[in-house]
């Protein structure tokens, strides 16, 4: 932590259950707590946040005839490169199955034919059409929009919006709170239970599908606390975001190709055929790296969606929005694209329960590493996970007894840069993004990522420097969001290219030129060692090394 301002005052306020995050696993949690009291924390300004608000893509599961939850399985399985947990995707699998069945018995606003039976769609990697969409390419918004409307109907749920979550509070070993900057200033929230729900880590690169408070900031909490992580490396780029000047980059969903949607190279020739037997509904690591070659090489890569738009006239309204806020008209011509981060396989190590290495400590969701992804997540895998880990977590928290945090010495806040460090945070955290980009992006070689990590120390020093130890004057809601951002973006990407350079082999979405073969060895089969599954932040040894705004709130 920086050097502490203790002349500033915070409120403290007692709570059972904390929940950190405000989309389908952190909503799916706190619902499923009820009637237990539960604070849930996000730092939008409102229900619903995150990624799973601007998922087009649908909810996978086997519902459909002949399909069976072992098939979905073992295509997840398959899609992740040889380090999915095989009894972790058999859970999910099922569990998932049952809980869509559960859900579309609730009335749900999923799409459904004539006889209200679910439509289902295939998307990439998956041997079957098992995918569940609400709203067309909508799927996110329409079912987080349901569930934030009941949550703010569960009176057991106290929600607070704008709440930047600085530290997790430690005391001997065990995760006892967490402290918060609000609108009303520094709160400590004292809980025997927290919950982290904070999504993945696409915003910490300069081209991502992800919305802007993606920033990683639940794994740089629970990386600062001293929990065990896995799998850092692995970061799916998505392989069709629209090619124009925005950020995020909007996303081209992956059920246009499900649908029929080509990819055409510069001259118009369809090139998938000759990358994969799939084609265009290939793993997304392959489709990705396929345009990323030729994006690199200067060439235009196109998504000709008319194929798609003829068959689902209706299926995909988001997609049509986003092309024709930038002009474009997919009805004409194709539509350029390229690739973008999109998703974590990595975070916090977690159990069949969410249960972290930390006691009081669990995860669910993106920012969790649960085993069931591996090293490339099969297409629309994402929502299920959040839902049958966000419930998982639920019942095994109700079920956990803990006695409360014991009274302590309050710690001091951080101190904050504000004012004048405005723009040097800024300027900061687009750097943190280009290096991420440049360094550890869609291929990797040691002399990139080894200049990465220089850079990342550099700009890591830069940042600790501008501590504003003796103001005394509380700092604004936009400065900590801008401070704790730019912090937790740099410890993320220190920690994904400390991880990119341990793995010294090409596996799903980790793609090292200078490894170009996967090493068997290290298949889940083979036995992997646990040294290079999991890793903490006293691993970050290096020229800057742990910083001090990378320590916990530890509690005396």
């Amino acid at each position: 932590m920086t050097s502490p301002t203790s002349s500033i005052p915070y409120e403290v306020r007692d709570a059972d259950v904390i929940v950190v995050g405000s989309g389908l696993a952190g909503m799916t949690a706190a619902l499923a707590l009820a009637p237990r009291a539960v604070t849930l924390l996000t730092k939008t300004a409102d229900l619903p946040g995150g990624s799973s608000l601007h998922a087009q893509g649908g909810i996978a599961a086997a519902i459909g005839p002949g399909d069976r939850p072992e098939d979905h399985a073992a295509d997840t399985v398959s899609a992740g490169a040889g380090l999915v947990d095989a009894a972790m995707a058999a859970l999910l699998t099922r569990d998932g199955a049952e809980c869509l069945r559960a859900m579309l018995a609730d009335g749900l606003p999923f799409d459904r034919d004539a006889d209200g039976a679910p439509l289902l769609g295939r998307e990439a990697a998956h041997g079957a059409a098992r995918i569940v969409h609400a709203g067309g390419d909508a799927t996110g918004r329409t079912l987080v929009t349901a569930l934030a409307r009941r949550l703010r109907a569960t009176p057991s749920v106290r929600v607070g919006t704008d709440a930047f979550a600085v530290d997790l509070a430690m005391r001997g070993g065990r995760v006892c709170g967490l402290l918060a900057f609000q609108s009303e200033g520094w709160v400590l929230h004292r809980a025997p239970r927290v919950i982290l729900a904070t999504g993945g880590i696409g915003a910490a690169f300069a081209r991502t599908t992800n919305p802007a408070e993606a920033t990683g900031d639940g794994l740089a909490l629970a990386a600062r606390a001293g929990a065990r992580l896995a799998d850092l490396e692995f970061v799916q780029f998505h392989p069709t975001a629209l090619a124009v000047a925005a950020d995020p980059a909007p996303l081209l969903t992956e059920a246009l190709r499900g649908a029929g949607a080509i990819l055409l190279d510069r001259v118009g020739r369809r090139f998938m055929p000759d990358e994969h037997p799939l084609a265009e509904l290939a793993p997304r690591d392959v489709v990705a790296r396929a345009i990323g070659r030729r994006v690199a090489a200067g060439e235009g890569v196109f998504l000709d969606l008319r194929p798609a738009l003829a068959a689902r006239p209706d299926g995909f309204p988001t997609v049509l929005a986003l092309c024709a806020a930038h002009g474009l008209d997919p009805f004409r011509e194709p539509m350029p694209v390229a690739p973008a981060a999109h998703y974590h396989m990595g975070g916090i190590v977690t159990d069949a329960d969410g249960r972290t290495s930390l006691e009081g400590l669990w995860a669910c969701g993106e920012v969790a590493c649960t085993g069931v992804h591996g090293a490339n997540r099969l297409a629309s895998n994402s929502l299920l996970e959040a839902l049958v880990f966000g419930d998982r977590v639920a019942r095994d928290v109700a079920a956990r007894t803990l006695p409360p945090p014991p009274p302590f010495a309050l710690p001091a806040p951080p101190a904050v840069v504000t004012g004048l460090g405005d723009a040097l945070l800024d300027a900061i955290a687009a750097e943190t993004r280009a290096v991420l980009y440049e360094g550890a992006g869609l291929v990797r070689d040691g002399l990139g990522l080894r200049a990465a990590r220089r850079k990342l120390d550099r700009l890591a020093a830069a940042l600790d420097s501008l501590s504003d130890a003796g103001s005394g004057h509380l700092p604004t809601p936009e400065a900590i969001r801008r401070w704790g951002e730019a912090r937790n973006r740099l410890l993320v990407g220190r920690l994904v290219v400390h991880a990119a350079l341990s793995r010294e082999e090409s596996r799903g979405a980790h793609c090292r030129t200078d490894h170009p073969l996967p090493d068997p060895a290290l298949d889940r089969d083979a036995g992997r060692s646990a040294d290079r599954r999991t890793l903490t932040l006293t691993d970050l040894a290096g020229p800057a090394g742990p910083l001090p705004g990378d320590a916990a709130c530890c509690i005396p």
